[in-house]
């Protein structure tokens, strides 16, 4: 046989499970941490010093392996990020952050149990919705509503149930598709719906819909462009227009709100978006919109509409397999007493788009200087941002933040990857490969986190 290797003598080396549960020096992390989870960050442990030796690094198993295996096992996976994008509604960070009644509430129900179902005042089983359907009338003034697990949900809910073997009329300028690729004409054919476009991508008339309207047909459906927009040479029929048609020939009027404002937003930089309640005075037989967008509460699909209409959705067997769970609808109920009371600013993406560029500025600079005391090197740049999750395509209100100085692709994976539970992830905006901390989404209480991550990144960044 031949000499051993360096490499063959650091594999063999590897200590063994049996091995390091009896050595002295773990001793007191056997104490510290459920026997379960210390097998498995052994195992992890030695599982690491292989993949080092095995890559040619002349380093076997190390004690600070099993910790950093153990804070590893200690981190959810589902983690709080600092939102340093300036993006309100980020969809990959989770959109909407709750406010404070909404948390509580929420941290109320879970602790126990609560009226889900039932009636306390005849003590009879309950509709789930009815905890909030008082305050959707009130906002919106719509007879009835209902609630589900998502925007999606509610209009597949809505097709399945008002048009299912039939068919629905659509303008081929709202054939839209939301994010993950799911598209309109898809979610209507698994709601077995036939889908009718009328118009053209640009242009569709009143007398589109008319033309295209047969004794098959079960709804006329418009569809609000929120994630885009069209401009130049364009037209398209308002919700008043098709209700009247709707009306007239005996066929309901559905729309897809999607990003669901219940009050005007009127900021620097945004664009107009009609409230709930102008839509269903306008005529719409039923409305969706989503829970976690511009009205700030949590992922949630709201429908809304006459009674008649949300009794037969209520009753359709899909709406059990949609229903929105305990956890939701308590705050969505709070997220909806606070525009009930005048409270909207107490909804965060209310008070983040609504900012003014003076007070990001002033933000922007005291996170300058948090910078500065940590070592790091940055200056102030104003910017502008989008209001995200699909809403307001046009809107870009003007924002500050500070740039990274040296900035590069490996700081900015440091920076998210934060640093075990006392430095959370940092998640930026990287343009032309420039890091740029964007305030508009960082609390005050954020910065001094986000300046000692940034410090922390390029240490890691630097060994």
């Amino acid at each position: 046989m031949g000499p051993t290797s360096p490499r063959d003598a650091l594999l063999r080396s590897l200590p063994s499970i049996d091995e390091l549960l009896a050595e002295p020096s773990l001793q007191p992390l056997l104490k510290a941490h459920p026997r379960p989870r210390l097998l498995r960050a052994l195992r992890m442990a030695v599982q690491a010093a292989r993949s080092r030796v095995l890559k040619g690094e002349p380093r076997g198993f190390e004690p600070s392996d099993v910790t950093a295996a153990l804070e590893h096992l200690g981190l959810p996976n589902l983690r709080r990020v600092h939102n340093a994008t300036g993006v309100v509604l980020h969809t990959n960070l989770g959109r909407a952050p709750l406010a404070e009644r909404a948390i509580e509430r929420m941290t109320e129900v879970a602790r126990g149990y609560s009226n889900l179902e039932v009636d306390l005042a005849s003590g009879a089983r309950g509709q789930r919705s009815s905890a909030v359907v008082p305050l959707l009338s009130l906002l919106t003034g719509a007879e009835d509503a209902l609630v589900v697990n998502n925007c999606a949900a509610a209009v597949l809910l809505v097709l399945s149930s008002l048009a299912g073997g039939r068919d629905a009329v659509v303008s081929r300028g709202e054939l839209v598709e939301i994010g993950g690729g799911f598209r309109i004409p898809d979610v209507m054919r698994a709601a077995t719906v036939t889908l009718r476009e009328v118009g053209t991508t640009n242009r569709t008339r009143i007398a589109d819909y008319e033309a295209a309207m047969t004794p098959e047909t079960a709804l006329l459906v418009k569809v609000h462009r929120s994630n885009f927009a069209q401009v130049g040479f364009t037209e398209d029929v308002s919700v008043e227009a098709l209700a009247q048609l709707g009306r007239a020939r005996g066929v309901p009027v559905f729309v897809d709100m999607g990003s669901g404002s219940l009050s005007a937003l009127a900021g620097d930089g945004l664009t107009p978006e009609p409230t709930m309640r102008q839509v269903v005075e306008a005529g719409a037989d039923v409305v969706a919109f989503s829970g976690d967008k511009l009205l700030g509460g949590p992922q949630a699909g709201v429908i809304v509409g006459g009674r008649a209409s949300v009794e037969r959705l209520a009753k359709h067997p899909l709406c059990r397999a949609l229903r929105i769970d305990k956890l939701t609808l308590a705050a969505l109920e709070a997220t909806l007493e606070l525009y009930r009371d005048g409270l909207e600013y107490e909804i965060p993406v209310r008070r983040l788009l609504l900012e003014p560029a003076s007070a990001l500025r002033a933000r922007a600079q005291r996170l300058m200087d948090a910078l500065a005391r940590e070592g790091c090197e940055a200056h102030i740049e104003e910017t502008r941002t989008q209001v995200g999750g699909g809403t307001m395509p046009l809107a870009a209100s003007p924002s500050c933040g500070c740039v990274l100085w040296p900035g590069s692709e490996g700081l900015q994976a440091a920076l998210r990857r934060g640093a075990g539970r006392k430095i959370s992830p940092v998640v930026a905006r990287v343009t032309e490969g420039r890091i740029l901390l964007d305030v508009r989404c960082l609390n005050e209480d954020e910065l001094g986190p986000v300046s000692c991550a940034v410090r922390e990144a390029r240490l890691r960044k630097a060994c």
